[in-house]
């Protein structure tokens, strides 16, 4: 984007302007798939995508292009609380945590895909290529049917029952016709207490669902991981390494680390992956951190790359395998369905409000001191494995029912 001109802060501005996007998109998420519902909200923030990529794709100015990483901003911020929770609310305990994470390796490949594609074709023909699966999902969005729970929410129970006899396929009707009971018992036991304002949220009985999805949004963006892939190319250059090296590797090795934790989430469970993930982290910033102190201290050559490249190509591996995905698979699991709007609303507004916080800030602190700057990150991802072993729950293999009482102490 040399072409635009754009000075330090104007190329902050345009890093950072799509996590204010997705903090305007988050106020609204919640609310809107709990009116339209989770199908026709999908649908919007399709829209939304289109007019965002084909402003970018023919933006003159800086402005421009501002604007439209803005609007694209609104349309992560609505699918990234959407997606999660409808795929969750269609399918089976079993494999809830495999089919809801196929959603983030369908992200992480669409960025693998970009990276590659951005290497050999402009920023603008790249663009204008996002608009294709834009275009596929406004079409196949009226392909899919609406989420037995949401329907349960409005009363429709013979839809609810022919929603779920399509979704489980071969299961008998007397399995159908149970899940369809307690779907809709527990709807009605939620749905009595009507709690759906923001400072019904903070009661003792959602104290602990509210604790740890915050907790977990949150420490995903402050933990840097966002920040980095934003400017991933220009942390490769300051270790003295190619960033176009730098940006091909991390589109290849994140793939089969999502497809990793996309088999391992019913097996292993959230908990441990979460755990490994952070863990992963922690080391990472750590050597990244370590090697930019050598490299302050005169110390560059080949430790210094070779600490900066483990450490940046460790990065995407690690977050890939837990905390790209996990916080919002556990977000889909364990709100109630009278909370689940506001609560997910507010969640994904915790967590775009750290992503600006961070975005916005990174190339300033790394200006101030690179070593510093990755420190701080190790520091915080000490307290986020902390935080996983002491409040995250194991929710794998529970039904939505099940799990939702139990952590509300409702019975």
């Amino acid at each position: 984007m040399a072409e635009m001109g754009m000075s330090v802060a104007q190329y902050s501005t345009f890093g950072s302007i799509m996590t204010l996007g997705g903090m305007l998109g988050s106020l609204f998420n919640g609310k809107m798939a709990d009116i339209i519902g989770r199908r026709y909200t999908m649908w919007v923030s399709a829209l939304f995508f289109l007019v965002s990529w084909s402003t970018i794709a023919f933006a003159k100015v800086p402005w421009l292009l501002d604007l439209g990483r803005f609007v694209l901003g609104i349309a992560v911020g609505i699918t990234v609380y959407v997606v999660p929770v409808y795929i969750a609310e269609i399918t089976p305990e079993k494999t809830r945590g495999t089919f809801t994470l196929t959603h983030q390796f369908m992200i992480t490949f669409g960025f693998s895909l970009a990276y590659a594609v951005g290497t050999i074709i402009s920023w603008r023909a790249l663009a204008l290529l996002g608009d294709i699966p834009c275009l596929l999902h406004v079409v196949g969005i009226f392909f899919i049917p609406e989420s037995p729970r949401w329907l349960a929410k409005l009363g429709k129970d013979k839809e609810l029952e022919a929603t779920l006899k399509y979704l489980r396929g071969n299961a008998s009707a007397d399995d159908v016709s149970q899940e369809a009971l307690e779907i809709k018992e527990h709807t009605k036991l939620f749905e009595s207490l009507s709690e759906n304002r923001i400072q019904d949220l903070f009661q003792h009985k959602y104290a602990d669902a509210l604790i740890v999805v915050a907790g977990l949004m949150v420490l995903q963006e402050f933990g840097g991981t966002n920040a980095f892939s934003y400017y991933a190319a220009s942390i490769f250059e300051m270790a003295g390494l190619s960033g176009t090296f730098g940006m091909v590797s991390i589109a290849i090795i994140q793939i089969p680390a999502t497809i990793t934790s996309v088999l391992l989430t019913d097996k292993l469970g959230r908990r441990p992956l979460l755990l490994i993930s952070a863990l992963g982290l922690f080391l990472s910033t750590f050597l990244l951190g370590l090697a930019f102190l050598l490299q302050e201290l005169g110390k560059s050559g080949t430790i210094v790359a070779l600490l900066a490249c483990i450490g940046m190509l460790g990065l995407p591996i690690a977050f890939s395998l837990g905390m790209a995905g996990l916080p919002g698979v556990v977000m889909a699991e364990v709100f109630p369905i009278n909370i689940k709007g506001t609560a997910g609303s507010l969640v994904t507004f915790l967590n775009w409000s750290s992503s600006w916080i961070v975005t916005y800030s990174f190339n300033f602190v790394m200006l101030w001191n690179s070593a510093g700057t990755f420190f701080i990150f190790t520091g915080i991802w000490i307290l986020g494995i902390l935080f996983i072993a002491r409040f995250v729950p194991e929710t794998k293999g529970r039904s939505l029912e099940e799990l939702q009482t139990s952590i509300t102490h409702i019975m």
